[in-house]
């Protein structure tokens, strides 16, 4: 007697060089079959990828500085237009961008001074490091109240710090009477 080595029934071989592959059919075919093998695309975000680089805001800032220009250029654009225009929810739609281009024109300054502010610090402490001193690195409340005074000062110098203080003082003043008991519950 000669014993038969078991064989693989999924998979007979090819009836020639150019024969397909015989599949077993006592074997269910899967549901989702893949007959040819698809790559997946791989989606890959630029702000947390490597191969896009570091941001830098000083290097970005230089690189598309040109885009100023042209946003200046849309803004004269914006104002003439509102100066010809007649009608009334046109002429409302384009104050809104007006006012929202002056935002972020104002918000872009701010920005800005604030990178100056922190460089500027930086580089003391750089310096104060140099010499042999222990770095010393601000709170952010400290932060905040030397941004206070730099505001002051700036007002102070325009003119402007008495409007801005009584602006102060009434917004305060409609806090404190929100928080007081009324009359109506005595």
């Amino acid at each position: 007697k000669k014993t038969a080595k078991p064989t693989k029934a999924t998979v007979k071989q090819q009836q020639g060089k150019k024969g397909p592959l015989e599949m077993s059919a006592k074997k269910p075919v899967p549901f989702l079959r893949q007959v040819v093998p698809v790559r997946k695309k791989v989606q890959r975000d630029p702000r947390f990828d490597d191969l896009s680089g570091e941001y830098k805001p000083e290097i970005f800032m230089k690189t598309y500085s040109f885009l100023d220009s042209i946003k200046k250029q849309e803004k004269e654009m914006v104002q003439k237009q509102l100066k010809k225009c007649r009608n009334m929810e046109q002429k409302e739609k384009l104050q809104r961008l007006l006012n929202r281009m002056t935002q972020q024109e104002q918000a872009q300054k701010k920005q800005e001074k604030l990178r100056e502010r922190e460089l500027t610090l930086k580089r003391q402490q750089r310096e104060l490091a140099k010499q042999g001193k222990k770095p010393f690195f601000l709170k952010k409340s400290e932060k905040r109240k030397l941004e206070l005074a730099e505001k002051y000062a700036e007002l102070k110098r325009s003119g402007k710090l008495e409007s801005f203080l009584n602006k102060k003082r009434k917004r305060n003043a409609i806090k404190d009477k929100r928080h007081l008991p009324s009359q109506k519950n005595l």
